[in-house]
């Protein structure tokens, strides 16, 4: 087999918007295949239809609904997936593929996936999100749904030539669910050695006050934004503390939610949403934070996920507080300020202990950065992704067990 040509087919943001996407099509390129991507339209610098970026073509489709209740995303994953089909056959008619790589959620790349692989091509489902979980998560009282989702979960096991996972959690659920043992690895998130550079500590951005705490991520019910803003309120209105700026980095579903629970809560002068922020001013934001937040709580999907966040707070040395989950203990280990209760109370406490303790800082921030450089960046991650291509998709064989991804290096670190 020659040169391969590769479309990744993402939903949830676009391209190259997305980390995980992004980190992973630029590896697979720089393996020497070539890629293309379909995703919906961004509302930044991402809004062009179509765009060649560092050689990769990027097909973007007009995403005009998004998912709150069950109606809604069966309009937005309707609509993605027509116009997913739609670009993968254009395509197929103008230059051509061999495998279909799809992040999920959704968990529906494998119904418009299966028509393709009929003709020979190869599907590599990427399990970004453990979707059952996810639905309990967002959609409390559509648990009957859940049967249906597991359902589209092992047609896309099944179907896969190739599994990708991101955790020790998510492997094990996966070979309990359907997933060939051979065919399933685990490529973890991080960021890349090579492309971090010496950011700038910025004291404006403290906004006046004595310290910046900062998150950085999605922001949707999943995620526990409101308990960083129920956190802020005990710290200045319970403890009065108001030496403390909050940055909220990010965009998604809640945030208009969580504004008005900002402005009911009093909290406004010590809370800034700055939307998605990239390149130099990201990295200048994680540079000057004292403290970093991952506030997601203690449910079953948010034990079993891996958040891009902690190893981009790691990156910068930051101790990163966050309530007590399996797969953030596993990443964060020794480095990590774990909230026992999901308790916004509790955890603004721990927030005030860590900005008032300098030596915890620079000792815990310490043992993040090597944690990080030692097991947890992109380079092992690529290294495992290209390694099940060429294994998996090229040769057709199947990951010999010590080569199923880095669960025997790291998983077994903090039970």
């Amino acid at each position: 087999m020659g040169r391969l040509r590769v479309v990744f087919l993402t939903e949830n943001m676009s391209f190259p918007r997305d980390p995980r996407v992004r980190s992973e099509a630029y590896a697979v390129q720089q393996g020497g295949w070539e890629v293309s991507v379909i995703c919906p339209r961004g509302a930044h610098d991402d809004t062009r239809l179509f765009e060649v970026i560092d050689g990769m073509k990027v097909y973007r489709y007009w995403q005009p609904w998004q998912g709150h209740g069950i109606f809604s995303y069966l309009l937005e994953y309707g609509w993605a997936m027509t116009w997913s089909f739609a670009l993968i056959c254009w395509i197929g008619a103008t230059d051509g593929f061999e495998v279909l790589h799809a992040g999920n959620p959704p968990d529906l790349f494998c119904l418009i996936a299966f028509p393709f692989t009929v003709l020979g091509k190869q599907f590599v489902f990427d399990q970004h999100d453990l979707c059952p979980e996810l639905l309990g998560s967002r959609l409390r009282r559509a648990s009957h749904l859940r049967g249906l989702i597991y359902l589209f979960e092992r047609w896309s096991y099944r179907l896969a030539k190739l599994v990708i996972v991101t955790n020790q959690s998510a492997y094990d659920l996966a070979l309990s669910r359907g997933a060939q043992k051979g065919r399933l690895c685990i490529v973890r998130n991080g960021p890349d050695l090579e492309s971090l550079a010496d950011a700038e500590v910025r004291p404006a951005l403290r906004e006046g006050a004595k310290y910046l705490a900062v998150y950085a991520g999605h922001i949707s019910p999943q995620d526990g934004v409101d308990r960083v803003v129920r956190a802020v309120h005990h710290i200045a209105h319970i403890r009065g503390r108001t030496d403390i700026k909050f940055a909220i980095l990010g965009e998604g579903a809640s945030v208009r939610g969580l504004q008005e629970l900002t402005r009911s809560l009093g909290v406004e002068a010590f809370v800034r949403f700055c939307g998605w922020v990239k390149g130099a001013d990201f990295h200048s934001y994680l540079a000057t934070a004292d403290v970093c937040l991952s506030p997601e709580q203690p449910e079953d999907f948010n034990q079993r996920s891996s958040f891009i966040k902690l190893t981009d707070y790691m990156s910068y040395g930051k101790v990163t507080i966050c309530f007590d989950l399996l797969e953030s203990r596993r990443t964060l280990g020794p480095a990590g300020i774990f909230v026992e209760h999901d308790d916004p109370a509790l955890y603004g406490d721990a927030i005030l202990r860590v900005i008032d303790d300098p030596a915890c800082r620079r000792e815990l921030g310490g043992i993040a950065a090597e944690r990080l450089r030692s097991s947890f960046h992109w380079g092992l991650s690529r290294r495992v992704l290209l390694d099940a291509y060429e294994t998996v998709i090229r040769k057709g064989s199947v990951l010999p067990a010590d080569e199923a991804g880095l669960a025997g290096q790291l998983a077994g670190e903090e039970q």
